[in-house]
C-alpha cells in the first residue's frame, strides 16, 4: 500500500526543523503520502537523536534525511536545488535564523514562486516574545491552560505529554497540507506563521475567560468542573475515570450501587444542577465509594454496564487492551536492534492507510541518493564529505 489516493503522494517537503513539534507535523504528513527530507546538521544530527532511538523514532518514520551544512557555500547551493523542486519547506529556528543564512521566505519564493513556507516556533515571527527561548512547558504557562480548573480537588501540574508542542505540530500539519493542496492548484504558494503558543491560547482562552471573568475564578460556579467527572483511587491504589456528564448516567449508578451508599439516591442529587450546587459532597462521596473496592472489582461491575468509565492506564497494561489492537494502533517498523515500537495514525481511512512504510532514518543514511538525484556524481559529493559539508 503506497497510499497514492492521496493529494500528498509524491509532494516534496524539506524538513530543517527539529526535535518535537515540527519532525512530528512532517511525520504527520508522511504518513499521508508526502516525501519528507530530513535535513540534518552533519556531526550529530537532530538534537532528538540525543534522547534515545526509541524517543526518535515516534516522530521520525516515513522520512529520508540528508545531513548538510548550511553554513556552507556547498551546503547552501544543495538547499538551493531541494527547494527549488519542493512542494514546501517548515523550519523552526527562532525568527531571524533563515534570514541569516539567505534563505527567509522572500529568499526561497524567489526561487520557487510555488512553494508553501512553514515556521513553526514557538511565540511566532512577530511580537515582543517572538525571540525568546521557550519549551512546551513556557507555551503551556503563557496560553493560560493552568489557569482553566479540570477537577473539583484541582492540582496545578504540567501533562504527562508535551501538548503544546503536539497543538503546534497538529496546526502546522493542517495548515501545510491545506497550502499545498492551494498552491497545487493555482501555483501559488505562501507563508505560514505557526505559533506554538498560539495554537494552545486557541484552545485555553475560551475557558479561561469563562472560569475568571464570568465564573470569578470560583469553581463551584463553573459548569465544566464536575463533581462525577473524575479520576478516582480504587481500594487497592489505583485509578478508574468515570464521567457522568449525563445525568441518565448518574441514575444507573446510583440505583446500582445506592444499597451500600445510599446518599446516592439522595433528592437533591437527582440532576446535573443540584450536583453542581454541592461539588465537594458529590466528590467525597464519589471518592468514598470508589476507595471501598479494587480496581478488578469495578471492572467487573461496571464491565456489563453503559456506564462512561476507563481503567487509568499507569503501566504497559496499555499494551494488551484489546480494542486498541484491534484498531491497530501498534506496530513496529526496522530489524533487529534498530526494531522500534510505533503509534498508529489515529484516522481509518475507507481507501487503505500505509502509515508504516519506512522505519526512521538513520543520520544521513539517505544523503548520496539526494545528492545523486540533484546531479552529483561520486566525486564531488566524496569531496562534499571530505570538506565536512555532508
Amino acid at each position: 500500500m503506497t497510499n497514492d489516493w492521496s493529494f500528498l503522494n509524491g509532494m516534496r517537503i524539506i524538513d530543517l526543523s527539529r526535535l518535537l513539534p515540527g519532525p512530528f507535523a512532517t511525520q504527520t504528513l508522511a504518513d499521508l503520502g508526502a516525501e519528507v527530507i530530513k535535513i540534518e546538521e552533519p556531526k550529530h544530527g537532530d538534537p532528538g537523536r540525543f534522547l534515545g532511538k526509541d524517543m526518535f523514532a515516534r516522530l521520525n518514520r516515513n522520512k529520508r534525511s540528508l545531513t548538510l551544512d548550511l553554513k556552507s557555500d556547498e551546503g547552501k547551493a544543495v538547499l538551493t536545488k531541494l527547494l527549488e523542486g519542493a512542494d514546501a519547506v517548515i523550519e523552526s529556528f527562532r525568527p531571524g535564523v533563515m534570514e541569516r543564512l539567505g534563505f527567509g521566505y522572500e529568499a526561497v519564493k524567489a526561487l520557487n514562486p510555488a512553494i508553501v513556507y512553514c515556521s513553526l516556533s514557538g511565540f511566532g515571527q512577530t511580537g515582543p516574545y517572538r525571540q525568546r527561548a521557550g519549551h512546551d512547558i513556557d507555551f503551556l504557562a503563557l496560553s493560560g491552560y493552568f489557569a482553566v480548573p479540570s477537577q473539583v480537588n484541582d492540582k496545578l501540574a504540567r501533562p504527562k505529554v508535551r501538548l503544546s508542542d503536539y497543538a503546534g505540530a497538529m496546526y502546522g500539519a493542517l495548515s501545510l497540507a491545506v497550502a499545498m493542496g492551494s498552491a497545487k492548484m493555482s501555483g501559488q504558494g505562501q507563508y505560514l506563521d505557526v505559533s506554538i503558543t498560539d495554537a494552545m491560547v486557541n484552545w485555553s482562552s475560551p475557558l479561561v475567560r469563562i472560569a475568571h471573568e464570568l465564573c470569578d475564578g470560583d469553581p463551584d460556579r463553573m459548569s465544566f468542573v464536575m463533581p462525577d467527572n473524575d479520576i478516582f483511587e480504587t481500594k487497592d491504589g489505583k485509578h478508574i475515570a468515570i464521567g457522568l456528564f449525563e445525568n441518565k448516567f448518574w441514575l444507573v449508578l446510583a440505583e446500582m450501587m445506592g444499597g451500600e451508599f445510599p446518599d446516592l439516591l439522595r433528592e437533591d442529587y437527582k440532576n446535573n444542577k443540584l450536583r453542581n450546587q454541592q461539588k465537594q459532597a458529590v466528590h467525597t462521596l464519589m471518592s468514598e465509594m470508589f476507595a471501598s473496592k479494587s480496581l478488578g472489582e469495578w471492572e467487573a461491575l461496571f464491565g456489563p454496564t453503559d456506564l462512561p468509565w476507563a481503567v487509568v492506564y499507569e503501566d504497559m497494561r496499555l499494551f494488551d487492551d484489546p480494542h486498541l489492537n484491534e484498531r491497530g494502533m501498534f506496530g513496529e517498523l526496522g530489524e533487529g536492534e534498530d526494531k522500534t515500537f510505533q503509534a498508529g495514525y489515529p484516522t481509518k481511512f475507507s481507501a487503505g492507510l500505509n502509515e508504516f512504510q519506512s522505519a526512521p532514518p538513520k543520520k544521513g543514511q539517505d544523503t548520496d541518493e539526494i545528492l545523486r538525484g540533484l546531479g552529483h556524481d561520486e566525486a564531488a559529493i566524496q569531496a562534499m564529505r571530505d570538506a565536512g559539508v555532508i
